[in-house]
């Protein structure tokens, strides 16, 4: 089992989570490791918790199934429940945001190039379309009359 974790400094905003439906699925967005052999593949992979693919060999289905090029070895990633909001904590703490049941593979690296949303902390405003990919987001909430912003992104990736 692995982990997707957040650490984030949330001004003004809580409730982050990432745009997830069935019609506008999230695809989380990793580097992956091959287990048996070490490789890691070259191009970043996909993996959103509707898709469901078929395990070869067996009757099972994953969200993910990747055949490494290096020893072909055929390896399976599942989302074990929706993502988990992150809320807002002073000061920031790491909190999971996704877990992943994985099979003869290991995701090293996230690349957060979907689409977040956050409500105000003081207020009823829905954030949408927040893009995390610099690493920070700033706006203005009307309602509240102040500037909000999520800063000092970390993902991690670990041992769930």
């Amino acid at each position: 089992m692995l982990a997707l974790t957040l650490t984030a400094d949330l001004t003004g905003v809580t409730d982050l989570s990432p745009l997830d439906t069935e019609n506008d699925p999230y695809f989380f967005t990793f580097k992956v490791q091959c287990t048996s052999c070490r490789e890691i593949h070259p191009n970043w992979v996909n993996v959103n918790r509707f898709e469901s693919n078929d395990v070869s060999g067996s009757r099972g289905e994953a969200n993910f199934v990747w055949k490494c090029k290096a020893c072909k070895r055929e390896s399976t990633a599942t989302i074990r429940a929706p993502a988990s909001v992150y809320q807002q904590a002073s000061p920031p703490k790491r909190q999971n945001i996704v877990e992943f049941d994985c099979r003869g593979l290991e995701f090293v690296e996230f690349k957060a190039d979907g689409e977040w949303t956050a409500k105000g902390l003081e207020s009823t405003t829905l954030f949408a379309g927040i893009d995390l990919q610099e690493g920070e987001w700033f706006d203005y909430d009307e309602k509240a009359g102040e500037e909000v912003s999520i800063k000092d992104v970390k993902w991690e990736i670990r041992r769930a």
